[in-house]
């Protein structure tokens, strides 16, 4: 599976399968996005390889221990990277160019969703990340 950022100067691949995907209505994601929401999916950092462009890639910490890391170039945000769990990356569906096999399965913290946006599907819905 490869992804990539919206100029192209950074590509990725992914040798093993993603997880935990969902939908995430968190300020921080809403505003790194620009949208409504983040679709995710969680990917081991031993099946993430960068092809191209590693060095475009910029990371701010937006919470503590959290790293989000975006093209320098164009912004296209590309992965999450945690102190905490350096076993994982929380990576963005948006930036994959094949189909990841996988869909969101829930919506998390809906108690900070945009208030001009109305989930309309029937998947569950949590104030907060589920354990």
């Amino acid at each position: 599976m490869k992804g990539s950022c919206l100029c192209g100067g950074v590509k990725y691949e992914i040798i093993g399968e993603l997880s935990d995907a969902l939908n995430c209505h968190c300020s921080m994601c809403r505003k790194a996005h620009s949208a409504a929401f983040r679709s995710r999916a969680r990917v081991n950092t031993s099946d993430f390889k960068w092809i191209q462009g590693e060095e475009l890639v910029t990371y701010f910490e937006s919470s503590p221990g959290n790293h989000r890391g975006f093209c320098g170039v164009c912004g296209s945000p590309l992965l999450s990277r945690f102190d905490h769990n350096p076993s994982v990356f929380s990576l963005p569906l948006g930036t994959l160019d094949d189909d990841p096999k996988i869909k969101p399965v829930l919506h998390a913290f809906v108690g900070s969703k945009a208030p001009w946006f109305d989930i309309t599907d029937n998947l569950p819905q949590f104030q907060e990340l589920p354990k």
